[in-house]
């Protein structure tokens, strides 16, 4: 190395370390919190952009972190914490950390279990402990439209009801809908253990906590905890940590994705990321609409969901709990939710008090892929269920009461024939995972002349 050279790197060396100098003597700016009020309190004196985490300084020494969700030049900015509000007060000095919510995502991510801000809940090792593992931003753009690949592969989900008559596709995005205690979260489990999926990402928000170990080792089981990565924020949780949980199950998933994996997203369930951006906006001053919702909560819906799907290198095939207000499908919710989504399957209470798990309407349900990833054959099978379903919906009440003659309706006559066969078929056990080929097969023979 030639005297030229080594004085260059020496300088910039030096230049460096002055740079480390100066950034370390440099005074970090500091607001205060000027008021507590409800869910919020508003900071003065410092300046961030909504979405970055500023740190608030108690006396113990400790810092609550909160969310900047809202600024004014008058009344400063308007933060929410990530824990519990006690012991904060006004006049408490504020500072920024840099920046928004940062996450660490890989693969030694499988088989852990973290909560809403991607922190370990499970007793494991600390991630900063881990090799191998991203510092990432939780927020992140969706993949471009033109960029995106169509969706042409299926994917097994291990419910017969569902690859039979609302078969799914890599990259998919559906609804699970539903009113409360008709087997959303059931579903979900039966569809971890049996999906052809290499990851899954499963997001549970605004859970009660008692369920939430019991779905880890009784319903995901050992050998599904294994593949997966499980992101919790029960009820209790502030309502900023129940809606980053959402976004940090999504760039957990987006990171597995731009790893050429076929992940299965699962979040239970969307109303609750809902609620929680409605307590958040309506804690900001943003005025109520439709039921209640601010408009911020219909703006962050498409913004969440768009981030799913096909990109050049993986797929998130992406299924979302929705739990409809009262059995109401037409709430504000549901029906955002369906108008964004590429199908959506509805359970209805008269089949789960009737004892059929799962309780899948299949008539009500639709999949908008379904001409992409099924052939001809199984198209016409499918279809030919659902006309004999449909027919024998139609005269059910005449059958019950013995005023149905046969002959009416072919497709009701074959129905009534079947009815035995099509129950049997439409049921299943939450440990029986049937693979696609034998869920095809059994429907062409329960439907063959």
């Amino acid at each position: 190395m030639t005297a030229p050279t080594i004085t260059l790197a020496l300088e910039q060396r030096l230049a460096e370390a002055r740079s480390r100098a100066i950034t370390a003597t440099r005074p970090t700016p500091r607001g205060r919190v000027s008021e507590l009020l409800g869910l919020h309190l508003q900071v003065v004196g410092l300046r961030a952009a909504v979405g970055d985490l500023v740190a608030v300084e108690t006396p113990s020494q400790e810092q609550v972190l909160a969310e900047v969700v809202a600024s004014s030049a008058a009344r400063g900015l308007t933060c929410l914490p990530l824990s519990s509000a006690n012991g904060l007060e006004a006049g408490l000095p504020v500072c920024h950390t840099g920046g928004p919510l940062r996450i660490r995502v890989g693969e030694a991510l499988r088989g852990r279990v973290l909560d809403g801000l991607g922190r370990p809940l499970d007793g494991g090792p600390a991630l900063e402990d881990l090799p191998g593992l991203e510092h990432v931003a939780v927020e992140l753009e969706a993949p471009d439209a033109l960029a995106r690949p169509r969706i042409d592969t299926p994917l097994g989900l291990g419910v017969r009801a569902l690859d039979a008559l609302v078969p799914c596709g890599r990259g998919q995005r559906i609804g699970i809908m539903a009113g409360s205690g008709v087997g959303k979260s059931s579903l979900l489990s039966m569809i971890a253990r049996g999906t052809d999926a290499e990851v899954s990402v499963i997001a549970l928000v605004g859970e009660r906590g008692r369920e939430v170990r019991e779905f880890i080792e009784h319903d995901l089981g050992p050998e599904g905890l294994a593949r997966s990565v499980v992101i919790v924020a029960t009820s209790d949780a502030p309502p900023v940590v129940r809606l980053r949980a959402a976004f940090t199950a999504t760039r957990v998933a987006e990171w597995f994705r731009d790893a050429g994996r076929d992940v299965v997203l699962m979040m239970d369930s969307l109303t609750r990321v809902a609620m929680a951006q409605r307590e958040i906006g309506l804690s900001a001053g943003e005025p109520p609409a439709t039921r209640g919702y601010p408009p911020s909560v219909f703006a962050l819906m498409p913004r969440l969901l768009e981030r799913a799907g096909t990109s050049p290198h993986g797929s998130i095939t992406g299924l979302y709990t929705v739990l409809v207000e009262g059995d109401d499908l037409q709430d504000p919710v549901g029906d955002t939710a369906r108008s964004i989504l590429d199908g959506h399957v509805v359970l209805t209470r008269r089949l789960a008090t009737a004892g059929h798990f799962p309780s899948i309407d299949v008539l009500e349900s639709i999949s908008r892929v379904t001409n992409a990833v099924t052939t001809s054959e199984q198209r016409a099978d499918a279809v030919r269920l659902r006309r004999m379903m449909a027919a024998h919906r139609s005269v059910r009440e005449l059958v019950e009461i013995g005023a149905y003659v046969s002959g009416t309706d072919l497709d009701a006559d074959a129905a009534i024939a079947r009815l035995p066969r099509i129950d049997a078929f439409l049921r299943q056990d939450m440990d029986d995972a049937t693979t696609t080929a034998d869920t095809w097969a059994a429907l062409h023979d329960l439907v063959a002349p």
